[in-house]
């Protein structure tokens, strides 16, 4: 397979790595968005977060909620990104969680200013979309 993660993960790569646990990795972003950006990685290849195995995602999660707090202490702020699938704008099929340190006068901006033109939608069709997605 030709992932970086992957190559990454087993160690074909160099990293700068600053914790690793039996199912995951987290390693400072090589081109970073802002200082500390770090990656959190599951040391097996998945692309999506739902292709994970429970055991897999749990691991991952501790090890984003463990590595946070360390971000954190760079600006108190910690943007936490997930790309899940192409069409959300992961350029690499390998799940991975961004951890961005964030400060007031970055001029990132919330989410929001993401998206140029948001979709207009009505109540009903949110009621609509709230009943198709629930999940019992």
């Amino acid at each position: 397979m030709d992932c970086i993660f992957c190559k990454i993960s087993s160690k074909e790569i160099k990293s700068r790595v600053i914790f690793e646990t039996e199912n995951s990795l987290a390693f400072l972003d090589a081109f970073p968005l802002s200082i500390g950006h770090t990656l959190i990685i599951p040391k097996s290849h998945h692309k999506k977060i739902q292709d994970m195995p429970s055991n897999i995602s749990t691991d991952l999660f501790l090890t984003v909620q463990k590595v946070t707090k360390k971000i954190d202490t760079i600006t108190g702020s910690t943007l936490l990104a997930i790309h899940n699938g192409e069409d959300s704008g992961q350029e690499i099929p390998h799940v991975h969680v961004h951890l961005i340190p964030r400060s007031k006068d970055d001029n990132a901006g919330p989410i929001h200013r993401m998206f140029n033109e948001p979709p207009k939608i009505s109540d009903f069709e949110l009621d609509q979309l709230c009943k198709k997605l629930k999940i019992s």
